[in-house]
């Protein structure tokens, strides 16, 4: 890009060509939006939200609210819960492991990444090359309209922290099928229910060996490294889950197969913010404020929510028995100016990480905007 920008040659088709490029993504773009459909307002989408009746539903009983440290974390006991077909991904190689070893076109290629993985994968295991934590808790909690309150005592009076969550607007085709939201998963007030939340972590070492090859010029064994990091975290994320649905009580009786942990045959889900049904990537700080993740396990939060070290992945804990993940779409300006009304927080605020989800393009009209970039005539200089 650089050579073509600055090139004699070539730097004035280099700029008619990105212009057109952009017009056509801008042309695309308008279609896109005249195509989306139709959106409900908040007060239908709330009127048909997923029921339950709480008089009979299971409501799980945890068996205590401290808080759980796990340090140190046997790597090989960790294994067996890796789901691989992410880290053919990593690669570009698309398929499901196992299947993807074999497959026509780029099967070889698979097996002789897998083939390098594994031997790296020894080398972590018996070195404990990586520090595997976990940090979990459960609250008493209920849910109050779109959100969910968290408790400091049994008599549930006296309020800890709320989360705040978005709800479906997507016009629905079928009258049996609900707008979501994840707080109509917990029961409201009146009953006795709890969530969970957890941080995990294969910690900085992960970044410090990947960094080890890459001072011997050796990228390859440094991506194999980082790759392992993020399947080590996604994997102690699921063997934790695992432990957390025995001290729910209602998994004690599970008896699934790796591929179905992977499948998620389970009872319970664990979205974490940012993600598809709660894409507001902010909600991590009452997370964080929880969890006290980055005094604890050393994992911390970057000016815009990312977790550092990156080979982390952290969550809410759910047990309705009918929980699932949904993708929460694009919302309304009805329902941002309700939810920065419940956060007490400016609309523009609440614009700006609600960006990618936002069903219209925000007002700028008192908004402070940044400084224009520089443009140079001469960009050879």
């Amino acid at each position: 890009v650089c050579n073509e920008a600055l090139s004699e040659n070539s730097k004035d088709q280099f700029r008619l060509d990105l212009d057109k490029k952009y017009e056509e993504m801008r042309i695309s773009y308008e279609k896109t939006k005249s195509q989306r459909a139709k959106l409900e307002s908040i007060e239908n989408a709330r009127n048909n939200s997923f029921k339950t009746d709480w008089t009979k539903a299971d409501l799980a009983v945890v068996d205590h609210l401290e808080r759980t440290h796990l340090d140190n974390i046997p790597l090989e006991d960790i294994v067996p819960y890796i789901d691989w077909s992410p880290f053919f991904w990593t690669w570009e190689l698309k398929g499901v492991y196992p299947a993807i070893l074999s497959h026509k076109s780029h099967g070889k290629q698979a097996q002789e990444l897998f083939d390098d993985a594994q031997k790296v994968l020894e080398d972590v295991v018996k070195n404990q090359r990586f520090r595997a934590q976990a940090i979990t808790q459960f609250w008493r909690a209920n849910s109050t309209g779109d959100d969910i309150e968290l408790y400091k005592n049994e008599e549930r009076t006296k309020l800890l922290e709320k989360f705040y969550f978005l709800r479906q607007q997507k016009e629905k085709n079928k009258s049996d099928s609900p707008h979501m939201c994840l707080a109509d998963f917990v029961a409201p007030k009146g009953y006795k229910d709890f969530i969970g939340g957890f941080v995990v972590s294969a910690g900085k070492e992960v970044e410090e060996y990947a960094s080890h090859f890459e001072k011997q010029n050796d990228d390859y064994t440094s991506i194999l490294v980082k790759a392992l990091g993020d399947r080590f975290a996604e994997a102690l994320a699921e063997k934790v889950h695992q432990d957390i649905r025995e001290r729910w009580g209602y998994g004690k009786e599970e008896s699934l197969s790796n591929e179905e942990l992977i499948k998620e045959k389970y009872r319970g889900i664990r979205p974490a913010p940012g993600y598809p049904a709660s894409p507001d990537h902010t909600e991590k700080a009452t997370l964080w404020k929880l969890l006290q993740a980055d005094k604890i396990i050393g994992v911390s939060l970057t000016e815009n929510y990312a977790m550092n070290p990156p080979c982390s992945v952290s969550g809410l804990y759910f047990s309705h028995p009918n929980s699932k993940y949904f993708n929460i779409g694009r919302v309304a300006k009805d329902q941002v100016v309700d939810y920065a009304q419940r956060r007490e927080i400016e609309i523009s605020e609440a614009e700006r990480w609600l960006g990618p989800s936002l069903d219209y393009e925000p007002s700028t009209e008192g908004v402070e905007l940044p400084p224009a970039p520089i443009k140079f005539r001469n960009m050879d200089a």
